[in-house]
């Protein structure tokens, strides 16, 4: 079976490490403890011109918490979407539920307008939806290419019934990709489960800061945060583990 393998990331250096270990495309973000926000037009940019195979799909989505948007919010998602298309991002990642749980069709029909062109995968927003087979009918309709789920659990392996009944249901009409707690040691497994053709994850490792002079009183968000002098970056040593774990890609 031919495997496309998606790496979630969250700058230029972390995608140059998704391509270094041979992944086929990046989600770029930023933000990745808020589950991925829109990232700056400049990394954007400067990613694009760092990267030589990798394909770029960049995140739309202007804050962390749910997934319903104010008219403000949906304009601005209009624009990040123009920007980046304009700098030649390959494709985009959007989400927005109606407060009900549904997908929001005429939202989400504004953001696809705005991309043309573009691939358009639906982010994680669809694990938040109240019926994944509406959802998923809704999706096909609106022309989106993918959608990204963990079977609306908490991680692939324990929404893997889910995601191959969608799998079943989409057919060639819409790629059901699964991303959320993917690992070397649980691939084989959710690709047998599963079915799916293109599977999601991060390659997240702590590596120290490179700041010398350290201060440890203040810190630079709120109560719940990551130690101010460590860092999570992308490794490509563990992307090609995932990926030889999980065999064959294309």
């Amino acid at each position: 079976m031919s495997l496309t393998y998606e790496i979630c990331v969250d700058g230029t250096e972390a995608a140059l490490a998704a391509e270094r270990a041979g992944a086929h495309r990046v989600e770029l973000c930023a933000a990745l403890f808020e589950g991925g926000i829109t990232p700056t037009i400049g990394t954007v940019a400067a990613t694009l011109e760092a990267v030589s195979r990798v394909r770029v799909h960049v995140i739309i989505r202007p804050r962390g918490g749910d997934f319903i948007f104010d008219p403000h919010e949906v304009a601005a998602m209009e624009r990040d979407i123009r920007e980046v298309r304009a700098a030649g991002a390959h494709g985009v990642v959007i989400g927005a539920l109606t407060p009900e749980g549904t997908v929001d069709r005429p939202v989400c029909e504004r953001l696809i307008a705005a991309a043309g062109d573009l691939a358009v995968t639906f982010h994680r927003a669809f694990d938040m939806t109240a019926d994944p087979y509406q959802a998923l009918e809704t999706l096909v309709d609106l022309g989106v290419h993918r959608v990204l789920t963990s079977g609306q659990e908490v991680s692939v392996l324990e929404g893997a019934p889910l995601i191959a009944e969608l799998v079943r249901l989409a057919g060639d009409r819409i790629v059901v990709m699964p991303g959320g707690g993917v690992t070397e040691r649980n691939i084989g497994r959710i690709l047998a489960e599963t079915g799916v053709s293109e599977i999601h994850f991060a390659a997240l490792t702590d590596e120290p800061s490179p700041a010398v002079h350290r201060n440890l009183r203040p810190f630079m968000g709120g109560e719940l945060r990551r130690p101010e002098y460590l860092r999570q970056v992308t490794s490509a040593g563990l992307i090609s583990e995932v990926m030889q774990a999980g065999g064959s890609s294309r």
